[in-house]
């Protein structure tokens, strides 16, 4: 997004609520922004003297769309989402949806061995874990034991491709994968192997977004809103 406003000359300024992963590099610097609530966002765009907002945040991170929201809201500022789409899955009894990670958790069966793509963050929501063991990718390198006797920690450097999925669920007898529905490419071959090997999935469904908000899927109907303000 941010290299298609670049492009297009239109002037902005990006804020993200942690350092970007990659070595993808934006084409402006972007400033490292969390915020503890909306009216602290509030007073930031107000200060920043900003004409609209553009929400590209995280979907599994709802609090800055919501901060978002209500902040634009109180300031009378046009706010847009974009979300890329969800993925859509197979109609089968190995594939199952939740709303979060207690439930995953609540479905794995006893003995699995689980490659798990929900973060460390997660890790507390997996208390009463039955399998055999919880395989917690990591995309970025660090030393940090894992927390939990259950947990073993698998790192990998994106992107990620359906034979190499394959080879590391099959090197590590995966039986089942937990992960989030994040939609778009770059995630999917996980998905993809999963299907190739037959293994259960239980999928993450996005928490909800804020009731009203408007939301497009696409990089260029992003900068259609943008040309239109």
């Amino acid at each position: 997004m941010a290299e298609a406003l670049s492009a297009q000359g239109v002037s902005y300024k990006a804020w993200l609520s942690e350092a970007p992963r990659g070595d993808a590099v934006m084409p402006q610097i972007p400033r490292l922004r969390r915020f503890d609530s909306a009216h602290e966002m509030q007073e930031a765009l107000a200060q920043g003297g900003f004409h609209a907002v553009l929400d590209a945040s995280h979907g599994f991170d709802r609090c800055v769309t919501r901060q978002a929201y209500r902040a634009c809201a109180a300031l009378g500022l046009p706010l847009l989402r974009l979300e890329r789409a969800a993925w859509e899955i197979k109609d089968t009894p190995k594939w199952q949806r939740v709303r979060d990670v207690a439930g995953a958790n609540a479905l794995i069966k006893p003995g699995a061995r689980v490659f798990c793509a929900t973060g460390w963050d997660s890790l507390p929501e997996y208390e009463g874990f039955r399998g055999e063991v919880l395989m917690l990718r990591q995309t970025r390198r660090h030393s940090r034991p894992a927390p939990r006797d259950f947990v073993e920690l698998v790192f990998g450097d994106p992107p990620f491709s359906v034979a190499g999925e394959r080879t590391v669920f099959g090197t590590l007898r995966v039986d089942t994968l937990v992960c989030r529905n994040l939609g778009g490419a770059a995630s999917r071959p996980k998905l993809d192997a999963a299907a190739d090997l037959d293994l259960e999935v239980i999928l993450i469904e996005r928490p909800a977004a804020p009731s009203g908000i408007y939301a497009v899927e696409t990089i260029q109907s992003a900068l259609d809103w943008v040309r239109s303000l």
